[in-house]
């Protein structure tokens, strides 16, 4: 099975219902009893590899890590957040635009390496370049990125991540905001109809790779944008450094290997990047002069701890030097295991360009006692429930990294096919 969980938000917003309240209302309690029963909101009080040390004793494999690459612990990581302690001690107190580690420009330098040709910009997460860019998109003072008189109309894909959701609100002061599905190629066709009729720039907001499942094809939401006088603002958290010669990532790799014009790439410096961040690709550096003197989270947000700075950079070199490919050949190498040890199960994501594996239960009791049973064995997984999968099922997310070795994939399929 490759078809993606329900979105983030499952309950439908409107421009007069409210959407927490509803998704609040809706939720069940299978969390607060996964929480109980120790299967989520773990203590680690140490790891050694993929193996963690919890606060009630337990030592577990874990798949939880969105870290696919296993890089936060490299040892070259490591001295470069040590070097950085000594230089400056932990942070630099400021917003993020007042005060940097010479780190800092060196890390977006060397982003325009790994995106020949691009200009970065990093923010102190991906939710915080969402907040700080997005609004400045649709007011039209991106000087690359021009929108009509009338303003943006914002289209956002159903499963894209929380974070872009979550902003409806802020975006309605800049022009509607409507929603589509890539199963339903006429929702998207409805809106395009919709942005030409009123006069309006649609802005496409898109996942790269699903946090929960999925692939999404940014080329062809790119070409439709083009079609249509529009951008597409493409999130691609879970897939920056997974792919490509230099770790630039599924969406770029599905783009042809370039960022087109009308496209907006985030990347995330917290996932198999191995650091902390997120950073944000433009195509003309007067763009990232505007989005210093005005984004919001750059004028009003944190910084960035020098120390994760310091490793970005680190990290960065890494994707340069070669290093990062040949993680990624590990990553790839575990993910064809894990499916062909459980080739007749429910999976999510089986056989795709992906890190995230799911295992689809009829029921959310059915993913409880799963988990349960995980646990017990010593693996920790991340059970998923409605609101976040489609309401009465269950889905165990598996997030599979380059640090795996081939008996933990080997173990933990076992104890799925006894399931």
């Amino acid at each position: 099975m490759n078809t993606p969980p329900a979105p983030h938000l499952q309950a439908e917003t409107d421009a007069h219902g409210n959407w927490v309240a509803r998704r609040s209302a809706a939720t069940t309690s299978m969390y607060d009893r996964a929480v109980r029963a120790g299967l989520t909101g773990h203590t680690v009080t140490g790891r050694e590899g993929k193996t963690l040390a919890l606060d009630d004793g337990a030592r577990c494999v874990e798949f939880v890590s969105c870290s696919y690459l296993g890089l936060e612990d490299h040892p070259r990581m490591v001295h470069a957040v040590r070097a950085a302690v000594g230089s400056y001690g932990i942070h630099l107190s400021s917003s993020r635009n007042s005060m940097q580690p010479a780190e800092a420009a060196e890390l977006e330098e060397l982003l325009g390496q790994i995106y020949p040709g691009m200009h970065a910009l990093v923010f102190n997460s991906v939710s915080s370049v969402h907040l700080g860019l997005l609004p400045l998109l649709g007011a039209g003072v991106l000087p690359g990125y021009p929108v009509t008189a009338a303003g943006p109309l914002y289209v956002v894909e159903r499963t894209a991540h929380a974070s872009m959701q979550v902003l409806r609100g802020v975006l309605e002061q800049l022009g509607p905001v409507t929603r589509f599905t890539m199963e339903d190629p006429e929702s998207l066709a409805e809106a395009m109809t919709a942005a030409r009729a009123s006069g309006r720039t649609p802005v496409i907001l898109v996942d790269g790779i699903g946090s929960m499942g999925g692939l999404i094809d940014v080329a062809r939401l790119q070409e439709t944008a083009e079609r249509h006088g529009g951008y597409v603002y493409i999130d691609d958290a879970h897939g920056t450094s997974i792919d490509g010669p230099r770790g630039a990532g599924y969406a770029h790799l599905a783009l042809g290997g370039r960022v087109p014009d009308n496209t907006l790439l985030v990347g995330s410096l917290s996932k198999a990047f191995g650091g902390s961040g997120g950073f944000v690709l433009t195509h003309a550096e007067r763009d990232l002069h505007v989005l210093r003197r005005e984004g919001n989270t750059m004028v009003f947000g944190h910084s960035n701890m020098v120390t994760h700075m310091a490793a970005n950079a680190e990290s960065a070199r890494m994707h340069l030097d070669g290093t990062v490919a040949a993680l990624q050949a590990d990553l790839w190498a575990n993910a064809a295991l894990f499916d062909k040890l459980l080739a007749g199960a429910d999976l999510v994501n089986s056989g795709m360009r992906s890190p995230i594996r799911g295992l689809a239960l009829e029921s959310e009791e059915a993913a409880f006692a799963t988990a349960v049973r995980l646990r017990e064995a010593g693996v920790l997984c991340f059970p998923v429930f409605y609101p976040i999968v489609a309401r009465g099922t269950g889905l165990l997310r598996f997030a599979l990294s380059s640090t795996h070795t081939p008996a933990q994939i080997k173990e933990l399929a076992a104890l799925l096919g006894a399931a």
